[in-house]
């Protein structure tokens, strides 16, 4: 038996006409639109298509959105002042500066100069650290939107052996914060979760990831997680997006590995629609937030 495929669009389609529901309702109370600035610098191919889908959903949900194009060699500071210009502007309410930035900007220091009521990605240290004592503002987009994903796909988390391949900050160091949580909000069994973060130098890594009930690939290399590192039955959710001479291919080697999980995200159409759907649903929440005062 093949493993189960688990669609992270129709489950993003879903979540985005309950977002669109609640949009309208904020509006019509407050006369608010909730709005998105995202800063995109230099011409990356990759990241003008993930700023105009994100940029897509937001009118699809009844939201604002605002795009900032900064040429490759724009001056740091010139870009510090446009994210303190947005921080002032009480019609922005969400700010997302996209990932890669050129060589010459620190990125730590234009992660932090972003207000952190405006910080829809959640990772402003203040944010982080928020998340960590389990009493977040906002929750990080890739791994809420698989919390999502599990859930909303009957597949419980408590208890279970969670086994996370990446220890990046976007998604391995969070995920492992929200799959132990106590709470994760959304019912019973969303969290609760015993977690191993594994990297590039793990012993053993292998003996690891055959030991999980549930597989998360977050390591950016392509088809590294082979059929022989899954234990048969466990799920495993594919956060890699890796461009190759043979089209985009995920963290895990899909048609391999389908054979011996029990369900398995496809790369695209599993976590990625689900990464832009959560960013909207934190617009709305800053929003909320910045509207009560």
């Amino acid at each position: 038996m093949r493993a189960k495929i688990l669609d992270g669009k129709l489950i993003s389609d879903q979540i985005r006409d309950e977002l669109a529901e609640q949009v309208a309702e904020f509006t019509g109370k407050t006369g608010v639109v909730p709005c998105l600035a995202a800063i995109l610098v230099g011409k990356d191919p990759a990241s003008k298509v993930y700023v105009r889908n994100k940029q897509r959903a937001c009118e699809k949900t009844g939201m604002g959105s605002q795009l900032h194009l900064l040429d490759q060699a724009v001056p740091q500071g010139q870009l510090l002042d446009l994210i303190a210009q947005l921080n002032a502007d009480p019609k922005v309410h969400g700010i997302l500066v996209q990932a890669p930035l050129p060589d010459h900007i620190d990125y730590t220091r234009v992660l932090d100069a972003v207000h952190p009521l405006k910080d829809v990605d959640a990772f402003h240290p203040e944010n982080v650290g928020l998340i960590s004592q389990g009493r977040p503002r906002y929750l990080p987009c890739t791994p809420h939107g698989i919390q999502q994903l599990l859930h909303r796909s009957g597949i419980p988390v408590t208890g279970k052996h969670v086994v996370i391949v990446g220890r990046s900050d976007i998604v391995g160091k969070p995920m492992a914060m929200l799959m132990m949580s106590r709470d994760s909000g959304l019912g019973p069994t969303a969290a609760n979760a015993t977690v191993t973060v594994c990297h590039s130098r793990t012993a053993n890594l292998a003996a690891t990831t055959q030991q999980a009930d549930i597989l998360i690939a977050a390591i950016g290399r392509p088809n590294f997680i082979k059929a022989n590192m899954v234990r048969p039955g466990a799920v495993v959710v594919d956060v890699g997006i890796n461009r190759t001479d043979d089209g985009l291919v995920g963290d895990v080697q899909f048609e391999a590995v389908q054979g011996v999980a029990s369900a398995i995200t496809p790369v695209p159409g599993g976590v990625g629609p689900l990464t832009v759907t959560m960013l909207l649903l934190n617009t709305l929440e800053a929003a909320k937030r910045q509207t009560a005062g």
